[in-house]
């Protein structure tokens, strides 16, 4: 019997249906931006056309709170909240200029106290807008406000304090917003800068992961593939031993690989699937590891010192890196077919020394690679010391010591 399937829906399907719900959003809040604005207008009329005679200051005071019904239209346009703020206070200063001309001094000593508001829009346009904006609004502002005080201001003398007043009051908003858009951009580069550091850490973290389990597996593959190559007619089951192990190490550094790019994935929760992580190498591990060095021909004789206990994740981590990278560069540089690891716990300090008799290599270590870099990287994030370099009796020394938190007993699990 057939059946029907049902049609799936899709992110695709559900994105224009997001897009419309957008679309509506937006007339919504332009409405409300511009119903703010037709109700500043009104107020203003309304306050203009009703107050008493001779009510200037109080008139010019009592529009300043109107201002705020142009927050909308501030946010959208700042130059029309602007020319909006202007053009009412420029009415509450001329509409009651039917006033006698007894009165006109009283008048004019707090008409003008209407600007304030403009200035404060001022103020944030010239923190918030581009260059080109914050010029336009200066000398728009300005100009009018000139043009009133020399219109509307009765005696020199008035004229004059008014103007100075004015002018201290544009140039404070301006400094204001000045200010501001100086911090906030200081905050952004901070930020920035903050993000930028994140990323690099991060990269080397990865980079670090990634060399210290690739360079000593890829190490241990090549040795044991020159030996089954070797004796592949000669001695099979040497060759057979050999690709073992090359099979073996493969294994290992496939599920290592694929658990680093399951946590990378994992960054992004809404798209990464929840594939449970295998836990991370630590000290426990060295046996295995000094094994599989054996098998790749240098034999590891592991020493234990003080008394063994759990250790912070990232402490043990970090050790067991850089006694991985020390048996690796052991391995592909030193020529020698034995060497020494010791592991001391002590009570404020891990110590990780790896020991050979080869041939060593130039003080600085450069004939390492990257591998040096990377084990002085991670006990410097640890806050530890490192030293690596040739012996005076010949050989190669790498010495770690990794600082205990306290209390040192209980490590932090996140495995």
């Amino acid at each position: 019997m057939p059946t029907t399937e049902r049609p799936a829906v899709s992110a695709s399907s559900a994105a224009p249906r997001d897009r419309r719900e957008g679309a509506s959003a937006v007339p919504r809040a332009a409405l409300t931006a511009w119903a703010g604005g037709v109700l500043y207008v009104f107020l203003l009329l309304l306050l203009t056309t009703g107050a008493p005679r001779n009510s200037g200051p109080l008139l010019a005071v009592g529009s300043l709170p109107a201002v705020s019904l142009l927050v909308g239209v501030l946010r959208r346009t700042p130059l029309t909240a602007l020319a909006l703020t202007l053009l009412g206070a420029t009415a509450v200063v001329v509409v009651p200029s039917r006033s006698t001309v007894a009165s006109l001094t009283l008048f004019s000593q707090g008409q003008f106290l209407a600007y304030l508001a403009a200035d404060l829009v001022l103020g944030y346009i010239v923190a918030t807008c581009g260059r080109r904006a914050s010029v336009i609004a200066v000398s728009l502002a300005f100009f009018v406000q000139l043009m009133a005080i020399g219109l509307f201001a009765h005696g020199p003398d008035l004229m004059i304090v008014d103007g100075v007043i004015g002018l201290l009051a544009m140039a404070a908003a301006c400094m204001l917003g000045l200010l501001s858009r100086e911090r906030r951009e200081h905050a952004t580069a901070l930020r920035a800068q903050e993000v930028a550091e994140a990323v690099t850490a991060e990269r080397l973290r990865i980079a670090r992961e990634l060399h210290d389990m690739i360079a000593h597996s890829v190490g241990i593959i090549a040795i044991q593939a020159g030996v089954g190559s070797r004796v592949i007619h000669t001695q099979p089951d040497a060759a057979r031993d050999a690709l073992q192990a090359i099979e073996s190490t493969s294994r290992q550094t496939l599920s290592g690989l694929r658990r680093t790019l399951v946590a990378l994935r994992q960054a992004e929760p809404e798209t990464a699937a929840p594939v449970p992580l295998a836990p991370s190498p630590g000290l426990a591990d060295v046996e295995r590891l000094a094994t599989a060095t054996a098998q790749a021909g240098v034999r590891v004789e592991l020493r234990v010192g003080g008394q063994q206990r759990p250790l912070p994740a990232d402490v043990d981590l970090s050790a067991y890196r850089i006694v991985q990278e020390a048996l690796t560069n052991v391995v592909r540089h030193a020529g020698t077919g034995h060497c020494t690891v010791t592991i001391a716990y002590g009570e404020e300090e891990l110590s990780v020394e790896v020991v050979d008799d080869g041939r060593g290599v130039s003080k600085d270590g450069s004939g390492h690679g990257f591998g040096i870099v990377g084990m002085r990287e991670r006990a410097a994030l640890l806050h530890g010391r490192f030293s690596a370099g040739p012996r005076p009796e010949g050989g190669f020394r790498v010495v770690a010591r990794l600082p205990l938190p306290e209390p040192a007993g209980v490590a932090v699990e996140t495995r």
